[in-house]
């Protein structure tokens, strides 16, 4: 399968469409099944809080995930990513209550890196709460 995006017919400042991932303590638990990281801080508040955390937090690898899927999405597949790396700037913070926390993510086309490989760079911007939560967090994208 192949980039259902055209790399001719993207320019640079083009804006990926924006989501919001909800991300809650059930989200956690499966994740940590799925990923085998059963580290208390992402499932246990009291030991969250003695080292020194506000609360339980996301997996780092959890919210880098659901912040490429606004590219494997606007791409139309995962496979289409040839590159892609985040740095981890603030935890996602996961309250005990019924509405959890979001991930807001946007996008956008930084530049058109080779015509012939039909290859671009999506700068990413991933928030919660109001915070900035990934870093330099960039996608090549191969189109078709």
């Amino acid at each position: 399968m192949t980039a259902k995006v055209s790399y001719d017919d993207v320019e640079v400042g083009t804006e990926l469409p924006a989501q919001e991932f909800p991300v809650t303590r059930a989200d956690l638990v499966q994740y940590a099944g799925a990923s085998g990281d059963f580290n208390p801080i992402h499932w246990n508040e009291k030991f969250a809080k003695e080292v020194g955390l506000p609360d339980v937090i996301a997996h780092g690898m959890f919210t880098m995930a659901e912040a490429g899927r606004v590219v494997t999405d606007w791409a139309g597949d995962p496979a289409a990513v040839v590159e892609y790396g985040v740095r981890f700037t603030k935890p996602v913070v996961v309250p005990n209550d019924e509405k959890g926390s979001a991930v807001e993510v946007t996008a956008k086309v930084a530049a058109k890196l080779d015509d012939e490989a039909r290859t671009v760079r999506v700068d990413i911007v991933a928030t919660s709460a109001g915070q900035k939560v990934l870093g330099r967090a960039r996608a090549v994208v191969r189109l078709a």
